[in-house]
């Protein structure tokens, strides 16, 4: 079985970034937090990582944007975008992020059973083992 994959982990919600760093961290994962799209970017440079998942609503740059530039330098980079449940333009936004790319799409709030889901179906399409 290979390593788990570094997760880069974007979310301008602290609150969001905390829970789920703990989810990852606990199924074995390094995981970078960035707070905004642009930061994200930043790190995801800098330091690479195996998959991403990243918020759609955020100010500035925002997980649409940082998912098109993900796709320019990295096609099969394994991106998984998160957005709040329950409202029209929410599931507008992660049907958008799944054409744009996205290999998985979470409603928050989302279960670790559903995080853990959308991080094997991201393993079954980029072909690696991420779970």
């Amino acid at each position: 079985m290979s390593a788990k994959p570094h997760v880069l982990l974007i979310d301008d919600d602290a609150s969001i970034l905390s829970a789920v760093r703990r989810l990852l961290v606990r199924s074995g994962h390094e995981v970078t937090e960035a707070p905004n799209g642009a930061e994200g970017l930043r790190l995801w440079r800098e330091q690479g990582a195996g998959l991403v998942l990243t918020d759609l609503q955020m100010p500035g740059m925002n997980g649409l944007e940082v998912i098109l530039q993900l796709r320019a330098y990295a096609p099969s980079l394994p991106v998984i975008a998160m957005s709040g449940g329950g409202r029209s333009r929410d599931l507008d936004l992660l049907g958008s992020a799944g054409l744009l790319g996205a290999v998985g799409l979470l409603t928050k709030p989302f279960t670790a059973d559903e995080l853990a889901a959308a991080i094997g179906a991201a393993a079954g399409q980029a072909g690696r083992e991420l779970a």
